[in-house]
């Protein structure tokens, strides 16, 4: 299985592709970063991680996009800026017809480090080791990426079985009630 994971962000929009199974090695097959400038409209902003998204999905064809789902912060335009980068990368997955799983951000702290408290350079330290990389890296956004996908390769499956269940029980109980 091949996983783009995306670490939404108008500054910084991590992508980290890992490509394994739950049980077996894991490899990074690459990681980066889309930068726009904070002074650039914001439409502009948006298009240049819509091209480098579509970029990497056209070069690497991954089988599953893992977004960091967005979370409240006292920021509002930080959440705002979050919520738009990881629409487009929601977007981007519809249009081309891959699965995409949302997980928050301490489910994928859990997932790498076996606590959904861990701080970054825990979660960047677990990176490294998972995926056998001789360095940690950088900036941050490109590990939480790699992190995201760690954690839909191991998590993903199970919560798309959950996710199945849920719905064919709602299925089952609107035929019930006719």
């Amino acid at each position: 299985m091949r996983v783009l994971g995306i670490d939404p962000g108008l500054t910084r929009c991590g992508i980290g592709i890992v490509e394994g199974v739950a049980g077996s090695p894991l490899k990074m097959v690459g990681v980066g970063v889309v930068m726009t400038a904070a002074d650039m409209a914001i439409e502009n902003r948006l298009l240049e991680i819509d091209k480098a998204l579509n970029e990497w999905i056209n070069l690497w064809n991954p089988d599953v996009i893992a977004v960091e789902r967005v979370f409240a912060q006292h920021n509002v335009r930080t959440v705002m800026g979050t919520g738009q980068a990881a629409g487009i990368a929601l977007l981007i997955a519809a249009k081309a017809g891959i699965p995409v799983m949302m997980h928050t951000p301490s489910e994928v702290k859990a997932a790498v480090s076996g606590s959904g408290r861990a701080n970054k350079a825990q979660v960047a330290q677990m990176v490294q080791k998972i995926l056998n990389l001789e360095t940690i890296p950088k900036p941050v956004d490109a590990t939480d990426a790699l992190a995201l996908a760690i954690c839909n390769i191991w998590r993903g499956g199970a919560n798309a079985r959950i996710n199945q269940a849920v719905e064919a029980e709602k299925s089952r109980l609107r035929k019930l009630r006719g």
